[in-house]
Order: C-alpha cells, then sequence, then structure tokens
C-alpha cells in the first residue's frame, strides 16, 4: 500500500533505535524511551497555495534527513513499519550532512 500526502503535509520515516541497555544490564523499554527526532522523508504532498492560488515550493525533498519535534504529526502503520505524517511547516530543520 502506498499513500501519497495531501497538501502541505509530509510522510517521514523516523529514525530506528537501537536496543538499548543502561548500566547493570537494565533494558529500557520502548513505552520509557524518547521518540526519535530525525527521520527520512518518504513523500512529500501536492503543495501549499498562496492567496492566488500558486502553489508554494516545498523546502524538503524526498530522501532528506530532517529533525521533527518528539510529539508531532499523526503516526501511521502501514505494512508493519511506521511513518508520521506532519505538515511542513512543523519540521524544524534539515540535516546538513
Amino acid at each position: 500500500m502506498k499513500i501519497q500526502p495531501l497538501g502541505d503535509r509530509v510522510m517521514v520515516e523516523p529514525a530506528k533505535e537501537e536496543n538499548e541497555v543502561k548500566k547493570g544490564g537494565i533494558i529500557i523499554p520502548d513505552s520509557a524511551k524518547e521518540k526519535p527526532t530525525q527521520g527520512k522523508v518518504i513523500a512529500v504532498g501536492t503543495g501549499k497555495l498562496d492567496e492566488k492560488g500558486n502553489k508554494i515550493a516545498f523546502n524538503v525533498k524526498v530522501g532528506d534527513t530532517v529533525l521533527m519535534p518528539k510529539y508531532g504529526g499523526t503516526e501511521v502503520k502501514i505494512d508493519e513499519k511506521e511513518y508520521q505524517i506532519m505538515r511542513e511547516e512543523d519540521i524544524l530543520g534539515i540535516v546538513v550532512k
């Protein structure tokens, strides 16, 4: 299944988390870990329109690694993979390597 975001929305695949073991061998459960703040742009929407009906270009493109808010966007699950769909304006920045 594929999803095409609409308007100024962007579909982001959050960065994978490694299994984290603290000193003493205690394993931190997923529910207690902080959500990832980086992700890869998988798809961009159809574009936002200005007052005159002209499309405003996206600042991000497919393949960009972006910083996103910890609790922003809407989580969706497609074929056992988790994604977040959010407005482009909610993205905090692009990671430049």
